[in-house]
């Protein structure tokens, strides 16, 4: 989506930081993974690519990389809350100033059109401050600390920073034009194409910025590299790098503000690359951290996956993001971006506010066989933590495979060894470079022993464009000693490998389907066959074996609608499933606005009503030995079994989805924390 202290002297962006963050000068470069090229400064971790996994910083920080002021209430939003709430600090970057062409009106307005760029980045900025001061439980008009801060290669960026009762936001603005200086085309998406253009910056008005420097394709990077590098975050969101494939009119195109051939924003993809491209350089000088990447415009064309309660909330915060022209705020350039102001977030029919997706959805840890280890993504490689007798974790052990995604897929063999499967950001660049991903796998060599060598299983899509719009792997281990591998691809349909029980795999097969949003879920049935589910725009669609051994194929669906991914349990010879639907399902297939319900559904695979579970919230859930374990409308874990509800106490904010593990009866949920380390709790 696309009264205040004003300090004009260059400040470090950050309590404790110098004025020039991450200063690359006299740095020699070494060609690193995705094309990036990697500053030798021994400013990270390390001093070049693959240096060694470092611990994680001792506090934990959220830093968000966005294209336009609003993105992160839009998209990101109730998860940004939920961390600032438990007191974590946040970062803010908005790559654009956010000004389009300098109108700044609500759409029914029929007054005299005024087109003024820098007093329309300077509003949304306000309504920036307006909606984070009074996320932080202040007064809207709160004054901010505003400054400038010094980036690498003599950039410069305003900052604004606000504190209350031990927490604190900063904001930013990088405010790179929109649009290029000749020809009018968009600014971020040029940049990221175009080797010698020069984007310049726009100045909001009354901001303490009063002067600023061209953002070059390598100065871009340089900067958000920069950036990650001073403030050493543990948890950083972005946007979609790889948005889907979506084909409509150029008129219908306009209208939902997407890019030709894809579902967003041509921005929101820009800024994501940029961002990803940064976090490799961060990750090759061995930092730990977890990324995650949100969709944005996708939420248009699937149907809404957050209920009335925390949709209400959500939509609420950018009440005083949009402001009004009536409001008495002091800044010179407006109190808000007045088209997102009052309901209309909620009545806008696009309905980008009804739901919060993952690019790359999923749980962030696995946990092994016997439960010992657990398995996740930490600084974009994978690595494996120990469990001890207290159900504490101890420091990682880095196994490779970087740039990765930030979910794993897995499966134990009958021997007890582990495979993991992975999404490789195998290469990510710009200027017509290649921008490649690949599915990679891992295997260890004895159970609970090392693991060899990452192997590559390829792409089940032809050519760089659909390749980078395949899913997160997931995979399921049959008893006849066959692993069955599973993408979403480019159709949104699913394509499947198998590996033979004597190490070979067999090529990519495309299982059909369409319309399948991300979020694949497989299990084993009592017979031995392998079953396979996707939510889809109308129902859950299903694959499965005619009998153990054989090829699967599309099952018939009259399974309700699901809003996320469905959790199945295996009952004997059939499957039960859990997942959240709509509240009106049938309205939903017809108006997508419907929001979701707090109340899971439960049903058989043949759509017959299964026993019901009482757990409500929003977002997935994952189900084993008779518990499931999810999250209530506030976000805190909680678990169902044994005829009751836990709540896991308030402590470290769960990043993703919790892993429910259940041995001998007894349930153990764990999962990675925004401090980028592992939790347990044990009800």
């Amino acid at each position: 989506m696309d009264g205040t202290y004003v300090d004009e002297t260059a400040r470090p962006a950050g309590p404790g930081r110098r004025a020039v963050l991450g200063s690359a000068a006299a740095a020699g470069l070494a060609v690193g993974l995705a094309g990036c090229s990697v500053p030798r400064t021994g400013r990270g971790r390390g001093a070049g690519p693959a240096a060694p996994l470092g611990a994680a910083p001792r506090r934990p920080l959220l830093l968000q990389i966005l294209a336009h002021p609003d993105d992160d209430l839009y998209f990101m939003n109730p998860d940004t809350q939920h961390t600032l709430d438990s007191g974590v600090p946040l970062v803010s970057v908005y790559v654009t100033g956010g000004e389009a062409n300098g109108d700044n009106r609500v759409v029914s307005d029929t007054g005299p059109h005024v087109y003024d760029k820098a007093a329309y980045s300077s509003a949304r900025h306000q309504g920036l401050r307006q909606a984070y001061a009074t996320l932080l439980g202040m007064d809207r008009y709160t004054p901010w600390e505003k400054s400038v801060a010094e980036l690498r290669g003599g950039h410069r960026a305003e900052v604004n920073r606000l504190q209350h009762r031990g927490r604190s936001v900063e904001l930013v603005f990088l405010n790179t034009a929109m649009h290029t200086p000749l020809g009018g085309r968009m600014g971020l998406p040029s940049l990221w194409e175009d080797r010698h253009l020069q984007l310049p910056v726009v100045i909001a008005e009354g901001s303490p910025l009063t002067r600023a420097k061209a953002y070059t394709y390598d100065s871009m990077v340089d900067v958000l590299e920069g950036l990650l590098a001073d403030y050493e975050p543990t948890l950083v969101q972005t946007l979609d790098p790889d948005p889907d494939i979506q084909h409509s009119s150029p008129v219908n195109r306009s209208h939902d503000s997407e890019q030709p051939g894809y579902s967003d924003h041509a921005d929101h993809t820009a800024a994501a690359s940029f961002a990803w491209a940064a976090l490799i350089r961060h990750a090759e000088r061995g930092n730990a951290f977890l990324a995650t990447a949100y969709r944005a415009y996708y939420n248009r064309h699937w149907p809404k996956n957050l209920p009335p309660r925390v949709l209400a909330e959500k939509a609420a915060h950018l009440v005083p993001y949009g402001g009004s022209k009536d409001w008495q705020c002091g800044n010179p350039g407006g109190c808000g971006d007045y088209n997102v102001g009052g309901n209309r977030p909620l009545t806008n029919w696009k309905g980008w506010v009804r739901s919060t997706h993952y690019r790359h959805p999923g749980a962030r840890l696995l946990a092994s066989g016997d439960g010992a280890q657990a398995y996740g993504v930490l600084g974009l490689r994978a690595v494996r933590w120990s469990r001890n007798a207290d159900d504490g974790w101890g420091e990682p052990e880095d196994l490779g495979g970087s740039p990765l995604a930030p979910v794993l897929g897995g499966a134990t063999l009958a021997d007890g060894r582990q495979l993991l499967f992975a999404l490789r950001f195998s290469s990510l660049q710009g200027r017509a470079g290649a921008n490649t991903r690949e599915i990679v796998a891992l295997e260890q060599g004895a159970p609970g022993g090392k693991f060899g060598a990452w192997k590559g299983l390829g792409n089940p899509e032809r050519g760089d464009d659909r390749g980078r719009r395949i899913g997160p792997p997931t995979a399921v281990a049959a008893p006849d000693g066959r692993v069955h591998l599973f993408v979403r691809n480019a159709e949104r349909g699913i394509s499947s490998r198998v590996r033979e029980a004597g190490g070979s795999w067999g090529p990519w097969r495309d299982l059909g389907g369409e319309s399948v949003q991300e979020g694949l879920s497989a299990v084993v049935d009592g017979r031995g066959r392998v079953h396979v589910f996707a939510a889809g725009a109308d129902t859950v669609h299903h694959w499965t074996q005619s009998a153990p051994g054989r090829p699967l194929a599309p099952v018939p669906s009259r399974l309700p609608l699901a809003v996320d991914a469905v959790a199945p349990v295996a009952l004997g010879d059939g499957v039960q499933l859990l997942y959240r639907s709509s509240a009106d399902p049938k309205k939903a297939r017809q108006d997508p606005g419907s929001p979701a319900s707090a109340r899971l559904t439960s049903v058989h695979a043949d759509g017959s009503a299964a026993k019901p579970v009482s757990l409500d919230g929003y977002g997935p859930v994952g189900a084993a030995g008779g518990y499931v374990l999810g999250t209530d409308e506030q976000g805190q874990v909680q678990l169902a079994g044994a005829g009751r509800v836990l709540k896991r106490p308030w402590g470290t904010v769960p990043v993703g989805p919790p892993t429910l593990y259940v041995r001998e009866g007894h349930p153990l949920a764990l999962g990675l924390g925004v401090g980028a380390a592992p939790w347990s709790w044990r009800p």
